[in-house]
């Protein structure tokens, strides 16, 4: 499991820095791809509960640093959410196209609405998406499209990501 979370969390470190370097000079009304989400997203549906809440924790950690975001915000989220995605480990057939473009969606719409939900109980300190701005709806249309492609790449890397399967 450990080696499954470094491996997660490296390509978390990649993206990030692709992120917030090249991708901000392509960004669309101010959205990017979270592409940290979708990796953490395909961590956690391969590996389970405990490797989706350490790898949300840790590359959750990793963005709180880079990022000008309250320490403990993006680790907060990044858990939560990497604990549900593992939850429906095995649930459903992973299909190439369908169900990472359906499970990023959701991580996507489940991030803004948890940082909307801690805005309004700080709110001075955490930003929130405006749901009736295009920015939320551009980088959710920004995860769902580029999940297939993600998880396709992230499965060249099947040792070192995925864990072996226990019946």
């Amino acid at each position: 499991m450990a080696k499954n979370v470094l491996g997660a969390v490296g390509f978390a470190l990649l993206a990030a820095m692709l992120q917030s370097t090249l991708l901000r000079r392509l960004a669309v009304y101010h959205a990017v791809p979270d592409l940290v989400l979708v990796i953490m997203v395909f961590s956690a549906y391969n590996n389970g509960t405990m490797t989706g809440q350490l790898t949300g924790f840790f590359s959750g950690f990793m963005l709180d640093c880079l990022s000008g975001a309250p320490l403990g915000l993006n680790m907060f989220i990044r858990t939560l959410i990497g604990a549900l995605a593992g939850l429906i480990k095995g649930a459903f057939y992973l299909d190439a196209i369908f169900l990472p473009m359906f499970l990023c969606a959701g991580a996507t719409g489940l991030k803004a609405l948890l940082l909307s939900g801690l805005h309004l109980l700080f709110t001075q300190g955490v930003p929130a998406y405006r749901f009736d701005a295009p920015m939320v709806w551009v980088e959710m249309a920004f995860n769902t499209f580029s999940a297939p492609f993600i998880f396709a790449f992230l499965k060249l890397f099947k040792s070192l990501l995925i864990g072996e399967r226990k019946i």
